[in-house]
């Protein structure tokens, strides 16, 4: 028998290493072309359906089955890969392309502080509406590219509108941002807690202050537009009767001076905003989820829905329930959890969900956002 010649089988391993490296690069070089068309079109880096083709079909080439799971293993490393270089690409391309954002409330409120942070080192152009519908209908009619829309808050709980408002239109959750919020009374020059007799504010910026306004029962409480349109009214009218509940943003932009700071009752007060689009955008470093489902009213149907989360490892970041127009007793539910749909044991869940369940739709496959502090 033959010996072997370990020097003679690494230069042949050395050999077929460059020819790899050219296919690789040719290969990569169509996936850049397919990120230009991806650009062009709109459409997502990721495509699920596409990718298990390829890799098994890359598999069936094999003569030797023996390297199947293998080879597919490598085949996943080179698409995660390509996928990595086709989203800095459309990122690259992004940089120069100036954005359509909505906004919901006037300069200077809370969700404009979140859309500063979200799109910081992007080129924007802003766009303010009155109420939140006004803002998921900017983005589905294609007005804007892009909306922020106050969600949850971590005092006062989920902001249901908005929820009912992402069911009703045909969008997706893309990404999230979260602003610490600190609620202010704000006046204008002369005004004190003495003279103050109404005070306008968001329904949410009431309800974060309500053990505040608790000890100032002859306060009127007038729920506004939002917290900054309250800061405008009040800087408009100069009454040192009337007062707003609003940042401290809002009372450097209209001028008003804060007469009492920090009333909000929860000191660790944060509200959750997701950034909307069109279609969905789904990256490589996406973690997580946020679905809406509707089951049977049955016994255990809710939880045995809930078990597939909990038996494949994904971790429920968050519940809601909102009541189904027409059925007594009856809910959707909007669930956040952790994953990637690009993670084919994530997808099985998924599918799971669907069969255990009336109704399903993913809003959105994201970025989590990271508190920096």
């Amino acid at each position: 028998m033959q010996e072997l010649d370990l020097e003679t089988i690494r230069k042949d391993i050395d050999r077929m290493d460059q020819q790899l490296a050219e296919v690789l690069e040719n290969r990569l070089q169509l996936v850049m072309q397919v990120a230009a068309y991806k650009k062009a079109k709109g459409l997502p880096v990721k495509d699920k359906a596409r990718e298990a083709k390829v890799i098994d079909k890359v598999a069936g080439f094999l003569e030797n089955k023996d390297y199947s799971v293998a080879v597919k293993n490598i085949m996943r490393g080179i698409i995660d890969q390509a996928c990595v270089l086709e989203e800095t690409a459309l990122a690259e391309g992004a940089n120069n392309y100036e954005y359509q954002v909505g906004c919901f409330g006037p300069e200077g409120s809370f969700t404009h502080q979140a859309l500063r942070d979200y799109f910081d080192g992007k080129k924007y152009h802003r766009h303010h509406y009155n109420t939140f519908e006004e803002v998921i209908a900017s983005v589905t009619d294609g007005s804007m590219d892009y909306a922020v829309l106050p969600i949850e808050n971590s005092s006062t709980g989920g902001i249901t509108e908005v929820y009912d408002l992402l069911r009703q239109y045909d969008c997706s959750i893309v990404g999230e941002q979260c602003v610490k919020i600190e609620q202010n009374l704000l006046g204008c020059e002369g005004a004190t807690l003495q003279t103050i007799k109404t005070v306008y504010s968001h329904p949410q910026g009431l309800k974060q202050c309500k053990e505040f306004l608790r000890d100032y029962p002859e306060i009127e409480q007038v729920p506004y537009f939002s917290t900054s349109k309250s800061a405008e009214e009040v800087a408009e009218k100069q009454d040192i009767t009337l007062g707003a509940i609003a940042g401290r943003q809002a009372a450097e932009l209209y001028k008003l001076k804060i007469i009492a700071p920090a009333i909000n009752s929860n000191s660790n007060n944060y509200t959750r905003f997701v950034i909307i689009a069109k279609k969905p955008e789904i990256s490589a470093d996406a973690n997580k989820i946020t679905l809406l489902v509707a089951v049977k009213h049955e016994t255990g149907s809710l939880y045995k829905m809930l078990a597939s989360f909990y038996h494949m490892g994904l971790n429920m970041l968050n519940l809601e329930s909102r009541p189904i127009v027409g059925k007594t007793w009856e809910y959707f539910f909007y669930i956040d959890v952790t994953g990637n749909l690009s993670d084919p044991l994530v997808a099985d869940v998924m599918d799971e969900v669907r069969e255990k369940s009336t109704y399903c739709k993913i809003l959105g496959n994201y970025r989590a956002y990271e508190r920096k502090d």
